[in-house]
């Protein structure tokens, strides 16, 4: 006869023993890191929105809330957190919370029609328009506060052809306006008379010279630090003066753009390397400092270096090369070491120069993170790992302050115990360690 009176172990993808997690840390890990439906190494994207979607009901719902709410101011993650809102309305134990979570995730006009194609997702197939569910009170009333909240400009700049327009959420929701200024915008949105929004996207794909309206966009201040930093390679192209480009990079703001959007920027407009170093350097320079000695561990294995997304060339590599520049630059004593098959000590580099030292420090093979913890761990010491947490071989004890940084949404993990676990590949979570500590003393 068979038995069922085992003890069940967890394990990585690959093979080290792993923790068991609650249900709370389980979402946690799987949310935080989560561009939902994109595939990841050792997993699909269905794979990790299906177990989000498991683990819902599960977990207390205030605290469901605030991951939601977390994924999307936090960690600025939008569709996840709309799949954490769908899941909580399908629960009787969850659904009074839904509408002041679902105000709180949704910041932008497409958000709302996201929702509902997120809501709908079960009956697509040819019968789909009949077979839409009914949606929920607390889901309505969710999109109706959020809905007022958004003025003409936003609304014509987010209504986009798609199964769902956001004259559809108006339809469904009958939200109240305002006032008369809003009821008008409303009746135009639903007329299809709401002015072309004066954006970047809308005037380069006016058909006019392309130098020229970059000129007028940057003289005029109508590029913000991320549409200036994914538009450089077409202003190389467009033959924008060199210099026009670099001082908006040096006048742009830096205090919302993570590190890791240097790097890629750097990738395809390598030209501007310096100017991208500097704006990066300056966006960093604030933050609170890390005090004592600190090792950084980041982890160069082969299951790091996949993109993202399918949209992105970014890699976890880069997200956390990314979080390790802040880092160096926070710490008042630092040593650097990366982790596959072999650990591998580094030069204390700033920038990009850390960055490429990181890459190309070591052939990216396995991930042995329990003898590189082993290896270069002291006592009275802080230790920050950037990893995915798929290591080979068990992982010890920190012998000091030990803080294991995830930067993926797999099932299982190490570094649970006496690690201190923190989820996410946010600038916040070195200021996170930084408060942490603060409330030690």
């Amino acid at each position: 006869m068979a038995t069922i009176n085992k003890i069940m172990r967890a394990f990585t993808r690959e093979g080290a023993r792993g923790q068991r997690f609650t249900p709370e840390m389980e979402l946690r890990r799987a949310l935080l890191n989560c561009l939902l439906w994109e595939n990841q190494f050792y997993e699909d994207g269905v794979a990790i929105a299906d177990r989000i979607k498991a683990l819902v009901p599960t977990v207390d719902p205030e605290r469901t809330a605030e991951l939601a709410i977390a994924a999307r101011e936090t960690m600025k993650l939008r569709h996840a957190p709309l799949l954490v809102v769908r899941e909580m309305a399908r629960h009787a134990t969850h659904r009074g919370l839904v509408a002041d979570t679902l105000a709180r995730v949704i910041q932008r006009p497409d958000e709302m029609t996201e929702l509902l194609a997120i809501y709908w997702a079960d009956a697509l197939g040819p019968q789909q328009q009949r077979k839409r569910q009914p949606v929920s009170a607390q889901i309505k009333k969710g999109l109706a506060r959020a809905l007022t909240r958004f003025d003409a400009y936003q609304l014509a700049k987010y209504d986009r052809d798609g199964a769902v327009r956001i004259k559809d959420v108006l339809f469904l929701v009958h939200a109240k306006p305002k006032g008369a200024a809003q009821e008008t915008v409303w009746k135009q949105l639903v007329d299809g008379e709401l002015a072309s929004p004066d954006t970047w996207e809308v005037s380069l794909s006016s058909g006019k010279d392309k130098r020229e309206t970059f000129e007028r966009l940057i003289a005029e201040n109508r590029l913000g630090g991320l549409a200036l930093l994914r538009n450089l390679r077409l202003m190389q192209k467009a033959e924008v003066p060199r210099r026009t480009i670099a001082d908006a990079i040096e006048a742009m703001r830096t205090d919302r753009i993570l590190p890791y959007r240097f790097i890629t920027a750097a990738r395809y407009a390598p030209d501007f390397e310096p100017e991208l170093e500097a704006a990066m350097l300056k966006s960093v320079k604030d933050y609170a400092r890390l005090v004592g000695r600190t090792r950084l561990l980041i982890d160069v294995s082969g299951s790091m270096f996949t993109p993202l997304s399918a949209q992105s060339e970014m890699t976890r590599a880069e997200a956390a090369c990314g979080l390790a520049i802040l880092a160096r630059e926070v710490c008042d004593e630092v040593e650097i070491f990366t982790f596959s098959n072999e650990v591998v000590k580094l030069p204390p580099r700033r920038g990009f120069a850390l960055r490429d030292a990181i890459i190309g420090s070591q052939p990216h093979g396995g991930t042995y993170l329990g003898k590189a913890v082993m290896e270069i761990d002291r006592k009275g010491d802080r230790l920050i790992v950037f990893t995915d947490e798929q290591s080979h071989d068990q992982v010890p004890a920190p012998k000091g302050r030990g803080y294991m940084v995830n930067v993926a949404s797999y099932q299982h993990g190490v570094g649970h115990g006496p690690w201190t676990r923190v989820d996410g590949f946010s600038e916040t979570v070195i200021a996170w360690i930084a408060a942490s500590e603060a409330t030690m003393h």
